[in-house]
């Protein structure tokens, strides 16, 4: 299915993109309907990560054209027209003029330090960067992994008791736990303030659950958590606008 064009958001918008994205991959499909004045597009996939992307730019006001893509009806991943646009061919991605840019860490970053004045991030010099750190890498390098290992086991019909799920199951529940104690001290993931490594960590904690089910029920530091933001404008925005046949899962 071809992406959806979705007409500028936070005022923005889009020049026509060129056929090559940093010179070293050709990107093909990709249909620019709107002319804009920002270069950022986020392609965004149906129920994705991307939803990380989409939301950092609201919460900083960026500039941004929106690029929807419905999954595969039939497998569930990203289409043709998605996969095309960077060899890994998995989401989210950016281009930014010439530039083609994946993977969620490395997005955030540089939309940070290239477009939000460094906002959202926490600098070396404060007492909480450690923390900042951690959590904003802990999201993609421990929790999501735990999950996908949990997707994969379910798929290959590995059944409760199996040796290899235990300990997948055991790591989830520890990521889980060492989370919950988090919340229980501290408002956000850095400290008392938002920052980027909440909008990492917020998807394996809500949007993650359509794939790898989790009860929240004996967790109410992340529930109150949730709640907290989904009461934020910016993600009710970026929901609303990237997924809007979603309802967020926030309890």
């Amino acid at each position: 299915m071809p992406p959806v064009a979705v007409n500028p958001l936070v005022g923005g918008s889009e020049r026509g993109l060129p056929s090559q994205s940093c010179g070293i991959y050709p990107h093909h499909g990709l249909k620019v309907t709107e002319e804009f004045d920002a270069m950022i597009t986020v392609h965004h996939l149906g129920v994705s990560q991307s939803e990380r992307v989409v939301w950092l730019c609201e919460e900083l006001a960026i500039p941004y054209t929106l690029q929807r893509y419905d999954r595969d009806p039939a497998t569930r991943l990203a289409p043709a027209e998605y996969k095309a646009l960077h060899p890994m061919g998995i989401a989210p991605v950016i281009t930014d003029g010439s530039l083609v840019l994946a993977e969620s860490g490395a997005i955030i970053e540089y939309l940070i330090e290239k477009y939000g004045n460094g906002r959202l991030a926490v600098g070396a010099d404060r007492a909480n960067f450690a923390d900042y750190l951690f959590w904003f890498h802990f999201a993609n390098g421990t929790m999501m992994p735990s999950e996908m290992g949990s997707i994969i086991a379910s798929v290959l019909g590995l059944k409760e008791g199996n040796p290899v799920m235990a300990m997948l199951q055991d790591r989830s529940d520890r990521a889980f736990a060492l989370v919950e104690r988090r919340l229980g001290d501290v408002a956000y993931f850095a400290g008392s303030e938002f920052t980027a490594a909440d909008i990492m960590m917020l998807f394996p904690l809500s949007t993650m659950r359509a794939f790898a089910q989790r009860d929240l029920s004996p967790l109410p530091h992340i529930r109150a958590y949730l709640k907290r933001i989904g009461e934020r404008p910016a993600y009710r925005r970026a929901i609303k606008k990237g997924d809007p046949q979603l309802s967020p899962m926030l309890d």
